[in-house]
């Protein structure tokens, strides 16, 4: 009875902090997506030149992304929220499964309850409820990526790079995981995802090759579609540095940062190579620090660098990795950031209002990477189905 009452409070407590953050943000992205398409594939309108109504956002996806939402020109809005509700629980239990699994699989509780309960605590962190109530599409590329990390590089499945490929022709952030696979010298899996991520951007120029000259001369560009870069969700290193005082330099501090960034990352994933867990991880990492505009639900990539850092006391009994993933889980899915939307001042500001960031560079430096994955050395059905006989 215990075990059925953790599990209820577990589900009852996400299902609360989702709603809280539903009341605030209403699917607004589903709605962006949504009114685009309707506009481009219903009334025959340019899909870049649609804004949400009072709003200066429109669609500022790739024309393959549209190609692949456009069941959403036939749909009513609500389908539409409740098929990205249900993508975006599906998903998140998918990656709670699949880089979790091992580790809640060799626990003393049933399966059941401690996948159930990893599954509410994924779900409660404030990039995926942010997810959830915006109506994105994050873990579903996240998923996508990692599917492709786990069961295609890691084994050396030929069609590895596949998904990285899609993902990043679907959404252009997911690209820097090709930059991840020439790094560590993959030079197939990167042909198939340059080969993938070309061959859809490709279909969608010749089914939409105004859509397609819009998007790569003009909307790729135009930085006011996606909305201010100092605003507080932006938690990129351009976030933060676009809310520091000194707008003469920020453009060169800021590419400073971003190469030193590339720097670090690109000489921890080298030395980790076979580590594949290791490298979805600082990747995800990076593309969150790096990319111009990082908003808080973008942050679902740093769901694998929580996981590998909690992982790591269970398996080795290394504390430290797991003190920062806590604090980071804990501090990240409070809503303490907000609270310096309207106080820029320093000198809290510098440390409330770029949580994310900070968090981002530690998970950077310290989520603990080269390790015998059992993965990395050929033993990828234990990684990824765990003992099915204790969910009983």
């Amino acid at each position: 009875m215990k075990r059925i009452v953790t599990l209820i409070v577990s589900v009852l407590a996400a299902a609360a902090l989702i709603l809280v953050s539903g009341l605030r943000n209403k699917f607004f992205d589903s709605k962006v997506y949504w009114g685009a398409v309707r506009y481009w594939f219903h009334d025959g309108g340019m899909v870049y030149d649609w804004l949400q109504r009072d709003t200066p956002y429109g669609f500022t996806y790739p024309p393959f992304a549209g190609l692949v939402m456009s069941p959403m020109a036939v749909l009513p809005f609500v389908l539409v929220v409740v098929l990205a509700s249900i993508g975006t629980v599906v998903t998140t239990g998918l990656l709670v499964w699949w880089l979790a699994g091992p580790v809640l699989s060799r626990m003393k509780q049933p399966l059941w309850l401690t996948f159930g309960v990893a599954w509410c605590v994924a779900l409660a962190f404030e990039p995926v409820r942010e997810t959830f109530t915006f109506g994105q599409v994050n873990t579903l590329l996240l998923t996508c990526v990692t599917a492709d990390m786990l069961f295609g590089v890691a084994r050396g499945k030929w069609w590895a790079g596949a998904g990285i490929g899609l993902a990043t022709a679907i959404k252009l952030t997911p690209g820097v995981f090709i930059l991840y696979l020439l790094v560590t010298r993959r030079w197939r899996e990167a042909g198939t995802a340059i080969g993938a991520a070309g061959a859809a951007t490709v279909l969608a120029g010749a089914l939409f090759p105004d859509q397609s000259r819009e998007f790569w001369t003009s909307a790729l560009w135009d930085t006011n579609r996606v909305g201010s870069l100092w605003f507080l969700s932006n938690q990129s290193e351009r976030g933060m540095l676009a809310r520091f005082p000194f707008d003469a330099v920020e453009s060169q501090v800021w590419i400073v940062c971003v190469l030193a960034t590339l720097g670090f990352w690109a000489w921890r994933v080298t030395r980790s190579r076979d580590d594949v867990l290791g490298g979805l991880a600082l990747t995800g990492i990076l593309g969150c620090l790096i990319s111009p505009v990082t908003w808080i639900h973008h942050c679902v990539w740093l769901i694998p660098a929580l996981i590998r850092c909690v992982e790591r006391f269970w398996t080795a009994g290394d504390r430290r990795p797991a003190y920062l993933a806590v604090a980071a889980y804990v501090l990240m899915s409070s809503h303490l950031t907000w609270a310096w939307e309207n106080r820029p001042q320093p000198p809290l500001a510098f440390l409330g209002s770029n949580i994310y960031v900070w968090f981002g560079l530690a998970l950077l430096i310290w989520t603990p990477v080269g390790t015998r994955s059992p993965v990395a050395v050929g033993e990828p059905e234990r990684v990824l189905a765990p003992d099915l006989g204790k969910l009983v």
